[in-house]
């Protein structure tokens, strides 16, 4: 039998989702015989460990807070804080899709942000997508990369907590992007990443040649970057953490001993293993068992 723990996270002001997610999940406990919860954080997050998991569990905790603004999880205690992290950038780590702002600059945001929203809920390719939203910024300033940077990009909520969080207790984290690596440097250093991986934008020196370099790190290459890193740990993917929140993210998502979907696509949200909706990134180590008084800042 393997024990599992079912950790719930609630926004810290709003105390009364706490306590219905508390008093809702107690009753699906309580059914089991469970000795009441461990809190991990006040009025934020709470978890009972379970000796045995059954197969009704996860659906009827699913039931008990489908109404409610929390996040929860049903992990594995063993091996529960993993070794690894690997996150998507766009619309994860950050608040924005780095090339759909680039194309504001270039008066064709809403053209290129259409064709962005399709590949992320998996109607596209995600490689020959990019490619065809690359070649209509062909002539944009380079300068418009850096005052994208500058005028747009925002970490999410929790981002740099997450990720100091993990990294301070041992982990490798790495920021593995189908954006750029003019972002995800820049990005990288801000939250506190060990490394980035992405694609790059070809120019000449001025402009933008409309082209990225090949080959693109998509959907395959970013479960194979969870993979090479952790086979450089020593460890498997079941020791990593991956998060994101588009289709190209699903493989890494669902190769992680913790997959996560962050204000995911329907496609990604059905099939991982945790979300965030409602939360920040925070909720991340919660899930992971670490306790608010953990958290490096």
């Amino acid at each position: 039998m393997t024990a599992h723990a079912l950790v719930f996270v609630a926004n810290p002001d709003d105390k009364p989702a706490y306590r219905e997610a508390l008093l809702m999940l107690g009753r699906v406990a309580l059914s089991r015989k469970l000795p009441p919860p461990e809190v991990l954080s006040g009025w934020e997050s709470a978890q009972w460990v379970y000796d045995s998991v059954d197969g009704d569990l996860r659906q009827e905790a699913a039931a008990a807070v489908a109404e409610l603004p929390v996040d929860w999880a049903l992990v594995p205690v063993e091996g529960r804080r993993k070794k690894l992290l690997v996150a998507d950038m766009d619309s994860t780590i950050i608040n924005v899709e780095c090339l759909d702002e680039l194309a504001d600059y270039a008066g064709i945001k809403d053209e290129i942000a259409a064709i962005t929203e399709r590949a992320m809920r998996g109607e596209l390719e995600f490689e020959p997508a990019l490619r065809e939203r690359v070649a209509k910024l062909k002539g944009l300033s380079v300068a418009m990369l850096q005052r994208a940077y500058d005028e747009r990009v925002r970490l999410n909520p929790g981002a740099a907590t997450m990720v100091k969080t993990m990294a301070a207790h041992g982990a490798r984290c790495v920021l593995v992007s189908g954006g750029f690596t003019f972002f995800t440097r820049r990005v990288a250093a801000l939250a506190g990443f060990h490394d980035d991986r992405a694609n790059v934008l070809l120019d000449d020196g001025a402009a933008l040649l409309g082209q990225v370099q090949e080959p693109i790190l998509g959907r395959a290459a970013k479960l194979e970057a969870l993979q090479a890193e952790a086979a450089a740990l020593g460890a498997t993917g079941a020791d990593a953490m991956a998060i994101g929140d588009g289709a190209n993210d699903l493989a890494m998502i669902k190769a992680a001993g913790l997959g996560v979907a962050y204000r995911a696509k329907p496609l990604v949200a059905a099939e991982a293993g945790a979300r965030i909706d409602h939360t920040s990134l925070e909720a991340a180590l919660f899930f992971q068992g670490y306790r608010r008084g953990e958290f490096v800042q």
